[in-house]
């Protein structure tokens, strides 16, 4: 049996997100935000497992692009305390993720891809009837 190469599978993940992107409602478009923030962490802790500094840069690099873009869709005046502590939690995971970097340390990404997973499993909890509701000011 023969497996298509890796840039093919790359290639194909990348058009299959950007498909679903185009017409995903938002609470689902903050769920593609957060798995592909637990999916560069995982590739950055592979790299730093095999000594991969260029490679472990570039996935610290692109989640923690896509970390910003989480924490600028948060409507801090419409999501009041709960919105501050989401920005704080994750200017705090911008931090770790620097940590990761300049240590070489996986440690880091173990505790990001831990807090995620926390704030994904609550973010896909969240009820139907808040999912379709009018944007709360939570952004992600």
């Amino acid at each position: 049996m023969t497996y298509p190469n890796k840039r093919a599978l790359s290639k194909y993940g990348k058009v299959a997100a950007q498909s679903e992107g185009g017409y995903a409602p938002p609470h689902r478009l903050v769920q593609m935000l957060m798995e592909g923030v637990l999916d560069k962490v995982a590739t950055a802790k592979g790299c730093v497992q095999r000594q991969d500094l260029a490679g472990k840069s570039e996935q610290i690099t692109w989640a923690s692009s896509i970390l910003n873009g989480l924490r600028a869709s948060i409507d801090a005046e419409r999501g009041g305390e709960i919105a501050a502590n989401l920005d704080d939690l994750y200017s705090y995971m911008l931090q770790r993720l620097i940590d990761a970097n300049v240590e070489n340390s996986i440690e880091p990404l173990d505790e990001v891809m831990s807090l995620m997973v926390e704030i994904k499993g609550a973010w896909d909890a969240m009820p139907e009837h808040i999912r379709n509701a009018q944007p709360s000011g939570l952004g992600a």
